[in-house]
């Protein structure tokens, strides 16, 4: 099969397109199709290698550990292993993988795995594994709450896109800050305020919110708890900028310290997708309270592009490759 593989750390250059074996599934395993991977802001830290700090967490100290980038995936099932009970060959699909997702087939563990909406496309399912599980944990660590005021930063971005939708739903009144480019698009996803970050500073006002969710990974927990209820919630989602020893990741190592002095809770959040937040973001997006973004798509052979446009922080919402 053709898949995008990675050999070293470095620059777009490193990913090239290649020739490999099609993965081999285990009893538990189901292997797929894929239809299209989506990009997330992860894969362009897996190409470059930073921050170092990421280096100690399993993903390889001098070359990537996974040759073939990418998590998310939407396609169709083709095997599955003697093990399995929620699938049958057919069946379309959207989780994220074991071998990465940048290629025509890819293997993911039965509980990675949801069953696609039918009215969601593959290329909007495959937006949403990583970015919409973030933006749920992140909220729900958060205490989200109807009638509660949220402010989201980076709002759109891939994970601020869904958290904007998400809040929405279940009744909170949000506020998005984004650049001058994106102002119309995070209205459009239900935001009842939008602040243009070029021309307004979100912590200079008198606006207080009880639950700030950043995707942004730039501004000072100082300036974030100026902003918070005197009870409210900070939750960090990742990290962006900084140096390319700790990268924007510093701010989660201050936040649970910076916690214990005060009512305000700052946390760094630690996601995962698993099986009961990936049917709940399936649930919603079947419902129609939630509909991935997509900025655009690129063919597996402009896989390095798509993640460079990704990094430049172009997209409105995110960005797919399609096998």
């Amino acid at each position: 099969m053709k898949a995008v593989v990675q050999h070293r750390y470095g620059e777009r250059d490193v990913l090239a397109v290649e020739n490999v074996e099609t993965p081999t599934v285990r009893e538990n395993e189901v292997l797929i199709r894929v239809t299209a991977a989506g990009v997330d802001a992860g894969v362009w830290h897996t190409m470059a290698g930073k921050p170092y700090l990421l280096r100690l967490f399993g993903f390889g100290l001098r070359a990537p550990a996974k040759k073939i980038p990418g998590r998310d995936v939407a396609g169709v099932v083709a095997q599955v292993g003697s093990a399995v009970t929620r699938f049958v060959v057919g069946d379309e699909v959207f989780g994220t993988t074991l071998e990465g997702s940048f290629a025509e087939f890819t293997r993911a563990p039965e509980d990675r795995l949801a069953q696609k909406p039918a009215n969601v496309t593959f290329k909007q399912a495959a937006a949403a594994p990583v970015s919409g599980c973030t933006a749920l944990h992140g909220l729900r660590a958060g205490g989200l709450k109807a009638g509660q005021k949220v402010l989201v930063l980076g709002a759109g971005g891939g994970v601020g896109s869904f958290a904007v939708q998400i809040a929405v739903a279940e009744g909170a009144t949000v506020t998005g800050v984004c650049g001058p480019e994106k102002v119309e698009f995070v209205s459009s996803l239900g935001a009842t305020r939008v602040i243009d970050r070029s021309k307004e500073d979100f912590a200079a006002g008198t606006e207080r919110y009880d639950l700030i969710l950043d995707t942004a990974g730039h501004t000072s927990l100082a300036r974030l708890r100026r902003v918070l209820t005197r009870r409210g919630t900070l939750v960090i989602v990742g990290g962006e900028g900084g140096g390319p020893l700790l990268g924007g990741f510093g701010r989660s190592l201050r936040a649970p310290i910076a916690s214990l002095f005060g009512a305000q809770k700052l946390k760094a959040l630690a996601s995962k997708e698993d099986l009961p937040t990936l049917e709940a973001l399936r649930d919603l997006m079947g419902a129609g309270s939630v509909v991935p973004a997509v900025d655009r798509m690129f063919p597996l052979e402009q896989a390095a592009a798509a993640v460079e446009y990704l990094h430049a922080g172009r997209p409105l919402g995110k960005v797919v490759v399609t096998a």
